[in-house]
């Protein structure tokens, strides 16, 4: 993008990169925060009672969960859309943000300044944040990538040190907020304040710093500029899809399918495995009792310290490291072996609920969860932008953003057939079901994947050829890959 860029660095990077960096922290501080105690939220007892929550059933909770999110994944491409025709990044990021804090505060607001009008307010709150969101998501990212011109070998660094920053505010935000609503005796509107002031923290960090130090990087909608470039190019030719084009689509397609599976299942994290931490873990270290939201800080800790193993390891494989597909399928395996850890909980329990399952059990489930997310998260919009034409990479992208909105709907579904409200033994036998159910279709699709790999990259047309790398420059590319993930995906 021809637009003016500041001078002046901070560890050979441009310093607008740290301030992305921070705005992206404090704004994925802000959401995480804000999902750890969603549905926890919604499950507490109603003032009345002694509790601080809307008492919803845990099933309509977590369907609502499985709503929201994917409506988190759905309205990014309308804001990306406002932002390159009409607004450009910078202001389009400003008024997500905001909307994002008034969001939050609007859930923080307590019930009794709303007397009967608890559960409108809640979803008003809901569809602010959703709204923010998805002006705020696809642009902060876009912006990383605008830093540099084409062909500068940093840029898979700075994605690096950006995703960083995602997962330090994803970490960050279910130890404090977790930490906020115990010290306030389980007041969850407290937690949703802390959640709105993170969110303040970014906005005011790139209002007072983003033209000192981004210039004019975003400012100026980008499909502006390429309608200009395009104008001087003359117009170009609509043409047919090739075999090949038709294809590589194909690939994108079942891939696409799988993906939804992953996700149904990796997303029952804030909701039915939230749920089962808070209700049915023992989270006891001697007398102190570890919030369950710090649970949701895991999968972040653990990519931050596993990411670089897990690249590494790729490119030691040389050519014998799997192809895409296979990648994919090991991905669905690790889920399964995820879901097994948390079926050994509830068989610890022996269908008795006032008996503790351990808390390893979480520990070990979330820990297969990540490396799954790891060996299938570089893959998904790293395989779109190689594989789909270039002149529908934005339709594809859009197409591929549908498949994880309908894994969140779907993972939503499938969490709430843990019941309405009934018997703890219930819930229990059900929670049972549900991790079989989803360890079970995970295993399958990986075997059937597996199976499909090598039709699939035959259809990839090498699109997968290998290139010669040194290792610290696959690893740095291989991280980079899923932190452009990480930064959509989140």
């Amino acid at each position: 993008m021809s637009v003016t860029k500041p001078q002046g660095t901070i560890m050979g990077h441009p310093k607008g990169l740290f301030l992305l960096f921070t705005t992206e922290l404090w704004e994925r501080f802000s959401y995480y925060a804000m999902r750890a105690i969603l549905v926890l939220y919604l499950v507490d007892k109603v003032k009345s009672e002694g509790g601080h929550g809307l008492g919803w059933t845990q099933a309509d909770a977590i369907s609502l969960y499985g709503t929201f999110t994917g409506l988190v994944y759905l309205t990014p491409l309308i804001g990306g859309w406002i932002a390159d025709n009409f607004l450009g990044q910078r202001k389009t990021i400003m008024i997500g943000g905001a909307l994002m804090a008034l969001g939050q505060f609007t859930l923080a607001l307590p019930h009794a300044w709303l007397p009967g009008m608890e559960t409108e307010v809640f979803y008003l709150g809901l569809f602010t944040l959703i709204i923010g969101n998805g002006l705020f998501k696809p642009n902060i990212s876009t912006m990383v990538g605008d830093l540099y011109e084409e062909g500068d070998h940093r840029r898979d660094g700075a994605f690096t040190i950006f995703y960083m920053g995602i997962n330090v505010g994803a970490f960050l935000s279910g130890i404090v907020v977790g930490s906020v609503v115990a010290y306030y005796d389980g007041n969850y509107q407290v937690g949703f304040l802390a959640a709105g002031i993170g969110m303040v923290l970014s906005l005011i960090i790139q209002m007072v710093f983003a033209q000192k130090l981004l210039g004019d990087i975003g400012t100026v909608p980008a499909a502006k500029l390429e309608k200009e470039r395009n104008a001087a190019k003359g117009q170009v030719r609509k043409e047919p899809l090739t075999k090949i084009e038709r294809d590589r689509i194909k690939v994108i397609m079942v891939m696409g399918l799988f993906t939804i599976v992953f996700w149904a299942g990796f997303e029952q994290a804030g909701g039915l495995m939230n749920l089962f931490t808070n209700d049915f873990t023992d989270r006891m270290i001697g007398s102190w009792e570890v919030p369950t939201t710090w649970f949701q800080s895991l999968n972040a800790m653990f990519i931050v310290i596993f990411a670089p193993v897990i690249a590494s390891i790729w490119v030691r494989m040389g050519k014998s490291e799997p192809n895409s597909p296979v990648k994919f399928a090991m991905g669905l395996f690790f889920l399964a072996v995820g879901f097994l850890f948390m079926m050994g909980a509830v068989v610890e329990m022996g269908g008795d609920p006032t008996v503790k399952s351990s808390m390893w059990w979480l520990v070990g489930a979330y820990f297969f969860h990540t490396i799954g997310e790891l060996c299938l998260s570089p893959i998904g919009l790293s395989m779109v932008t190689k594989l789909a034409p270039l002149r529908l990479a934005s339709l594809m992208m859009g197409a591929w953003f549908l498949f994880i909105a309908a894994a969140n709907k779907i993972g939503g579904v499938v969490g709430s057939f843990i019941g309405h409200g009934g018997a703890k033994e219930e819930q229990l036998a059900n929670a049972m079901s549900i991790f079989a159910g989803i360890a079970i279709t995970a295993v399958v699709s990986a075997i059937l994947l597996y199976f499909m790999a090598d039709k699939l990259v035959d259809w990839m047309h090498g699109a997968e050829d290998a290139h010669d790398h040194t290792l610290e420059e696959a690893v740095e590319e291989e991280i980079a890959v899923t932190a452009e993930h990480e930064a959509m995906k989140h």
